[in-house]
């Protein structure tokens, strides 16, 4: 059973800096993409950034110079580096996976965590 925890979030003023961490344990697999996703209250679900397979990385344009996505397969870990937060951040940030042997990222995931909050106020 692949499981997912994210932890990290928190409080911040604008400005501020968060990193995410996602943590995968039950793969059977190497070659997984892991998403990091947000959902702001009374909003869609929306995909930030994801790291395919290989390792490459892809970032929604609202966020892209401002976080960076990387992952450690050895400790089968995920982080989000967020940096220059804004209100517009504030939202449950969550991470999902799914084996995908491919330099792109899937559409769809199979597993996801439970979420952590990230609010970004003053």
């Amino acid at each position: 059973q692949v499981e997912l925890v994210e932890s990290g979030g928190g409080l911040v003023q604008p400005g501020g800096s968060l990193r995410l961490s996602c943590v995968v344990s039950g793969v059977t697999s190497d070659y997984y993409a892991i998403g990091w996703f947000r959902q702001a209250p009374g909003k869609e679900r929306e995909g930030v950034s994801c790291s395919s397979a290989d390792g490459s990385t892809y970032y929604a344009e609202s966020v892209k110079g401002r976080f960076t996505m990387s992952r450690d397969n050895a400790k089968n870990t995920a982080y989000l580096q967020m940096n220059s937060l804004n209100a517009g951040d504030t939202a449950v940030y969550y991470c999902a996976s799914k084996d995908f042997p491919s330099s792109s990222c899937p559409r769809e995931y199979e597993y996801w965590g439970q979420g952590t909050q990230v609010t970004v106020s003053s």
